[in-house]
């Protein structure tokens, strides 16, 4: 090896090993990279690229895993929303641009691919879920546009993975009693009653402003028009939803009109719901509007404090009834979780509780799918076996008389 060749290489770290690397242009002036974990090994690879160039057996044509999935999200944004493309950019570079963006795309094989899912399975099913449709999409995309002959996904499984959620689980009404008694006062009560008593999603509570509250009227209600996001933990407020669905007019029961009005009386913001400059919330700041109901919660949690020199972790162990140790105006009062989606879904459970139809349903949970509306509809209604031992009693009522009967008729025969 000389040292003009030695110079040519160039070392990259993939996948947490060291490659040497070196490129080279084919006939039609494109640049090949080539990688190898010795440099002999990469000058082999290179006589021999150089030797099928020179005789034009050799072109690549196919663009790196990072090039062609920058190029989808590209075409991709055309199509969905903001947000779902940020969604979107988010998996792609975390799990396909990361594991496998500097391999070319028809390089990555169905093992390359399940390797690179490793780390999307110890996320929740529904991101191992989603991960699994992008690398389907990405790849199918460019067979489609002939960029690769084989399709690597073709035996992809997506029915395994992840960790599996919890069911969803309404919060009972002993359990809304104590929230409410809870935060009474506190930032997060207004979220915490437009949740349950309308049902909008958080980041349509978030985006919620005065000027859709309308509580002077007959009938009191609130419209949805805009929802919050947020870019870099700063808040995007947006007209477009998140389906047209969601778009919809809510009555509001007399304890969130009474709730609504306090609040607009000492409202200094446009928002609803708003930090003290009346801007809508940061990412950080909802979380720590939320942990007004944590603290309040007797879950174990950590936190860390030097000593010595030395960071220590503690465990904090809270007793339902005891005050904060270092915050006497928190008590211990709620033995229960509660996220956000919890509200929302204690307000559809209570909507099918009072036996209002499912496609009323529907449109106050603004659903843009009736199957959505009628899962949880069916596992709310029919999941109480008692009721449903007598409802398949009176169904089954005129088959038991003609078995019965039977029974009777064949005895009959019998003794005869």
């Amino acid at each position: 090896m000389t040292k003009k060749k030695t110079k040519q290489f160039g070392t990259v770290i993939m996948n947490g090993e060291e490659y040497y690397r070196t490129r080279i242009r084919d006939r039609d002036g494109r640049r090949i990279a080539m990688y190898a974990k010795t440099i002999d090994e990469l000058c082999d690879k290179l006589h021999e690229v150089q030797e099928q160039i020179e005789n034009k057996t050799f072109c690549r044509t196919t663009p790196t895993v990072k090039e062609y999935c920058e190029k989808w999200l590209l075409m991709q944004s055309a199509n969905i929303r903001q947000t779902t493309l940020t969604d979107y950019t988010s998996k792609v570079k975390n799990y396909i641009i990361k594991p496998l963006g500097d391999k070319h795309m028809a390089d990555v094989t169905l093992d390359d691919i399940r390797l690179a899912l490793v780390p999307a399975s110890k996320k929740s099913s529904s991101v191992y879920k989603s991960v699994n449709v992008l690398y389907k999409c990405i790849f199918t995309a460019a067979k489609e546009s002939k960029v690769i002959k084989n399709n690597p996904t073709t035996n992809l499984s997506s029915k395994t993975g992840g960790i599996p959620q919890e069911d969803k689980i309404p919060l009972t009404d002993e359990q809304v009693e104590r929230l409410l008694d809870a935060i009474k006062g506190l930032p997060p009560y207004v979220f915490v009653m437009i949740g349950l008593y309308a049902g909008l999603r958080r980041e349509e509570i978030l985006g919620l402003k005065w000027d859709s509250v309308y509580l002077d009227t007959d009938a009191p209600y609130l419209t949805v028009r805009r929802a919050w996001h947020t870019e870099n933990n700063r808040p995007v407020i947006m007209t477009e939803l998140k389906t047209p669905a969601a778009h919809r007019d809510i009555p509001l029961p007399d304890c969130l009109v009474e709730c609504l009005r306090e609040a607009k009386a000492n409202a200094t913001s446009e928002y609803v719901v708003a930090n003290r400059e009346g801007n809508p919330l940061s990412y950080t700041q909802f979380k720590r509007l939320w942990t007004y109901i944590v603290t309040r919660t007797t879950k174990e949690r950590h936190y860390y404090r030097y000593e010595n020199g030395k960071r220590i972790k503690h465990t904090v162990t809270p007793v339902l009834g005891e005050k904060a140790a270092h915050n006497g105006k928190v008590v211990y009062s709620l033995d229960f979780q509660v996220t956000p989606h919890q509200l929302r879904h204690t307000y559809i459970t209570n909507l099918i509780h009072a036996s209002v139809d499912p496609k009323t349903v529907q449109y106050l949970a603004g659903h843009e799918s009736s199957k959505i509306t009628m899962d949880i509809y069916a596992k709310v209604k029919y999941n109480k076996p008692d009721e449903l031992a007598g409802i398949l009693d009176g169904a089954f009522s005129l088959w038991n008389e003609n078995y019965d009967r039977q029974i009777t008729n064949n005895t009959i025969k019998e003794v005869l």
